[in-house]
């Protein structure tokens, strides 16, 4: 009797630690994903950033400053329901107008242009790196939080499901192909 008692605390305690490492690993997938978004976000409002520099700058022909303007400023006006498609709008916008290597050259041109034309590559740049590293923080979550004992012993807690960043986030060619 003692014996029998023994092993199920034993296969207990070995599920306990067993569960508990599985949350400990469900927590840790969640601090990535957290810090991915906010690598994510600090890469959305840079380029909305230099996108307005560039669209404010005077160097680009009205209507392309018009828009690039206004795409930026929705980017970073928006709410987080519709960022995803202010950001895509965002990266249309960029490559609208610079979708002619004259007008990267025109920009580059300009007094101050050459280092606005690097910080506005490095940008373009480092989104798509930016929302990769984030949708694959969320894709793992999303595996484990599938399992079944993560579901029957409520290891994910409160936390909401993991939501990946879906956006157009295709870079302007002539911008994407310059080196930093």
């Amino acid at each position: 009797m003692i014996e029998t008692l023994v092993w199920i605390a034993l296969a207990l305690a070995v599920i306990g630690v067993y569960l508990s490492w599985t949350a400990g690993r469900l927590d840790r997938l969640h601090s990535r994903m957290d810090a991915a978004r906010a690598a994510l976000d600090a890469q959305l409002v840079r380029r909305a950033s230099v996108a307005l520099e560039v669209a404010t700058s005077g160097a680009l022909d009205p209507a392309s400053s018009l828009v690039l303007y206004e795409a930026a400023h929705a980017a970073r006006q928006a709410e987080e329901d519709h960022r995803e498609v202010a950001e895509s709008e965002l990266s249309q916008a960029l490559r609208a107008v610079f979708a002619d290597a004259d007008q990267v050259e025109v920009l580059k041109a300009a007094p101050g242009g050459a280092q606005a034309t690097e910080e506005l590559a490095a940008a373009v740049r480092r989104v798509p790196m930016a929302r990769r590293f984030h949708n694959d923080a969320v894709r793992a979550a999303r595996a484990l939080r599938r399992h079944r004992k993560v579901r029957w012993f409520r290891l994910a807690g409160h936390a909401p499901f993991p939501l990946a960043f879906e956006m157009d986030d295709e870079p302007p060619a002539d911008l994407a192909d310059r080196p930093t």
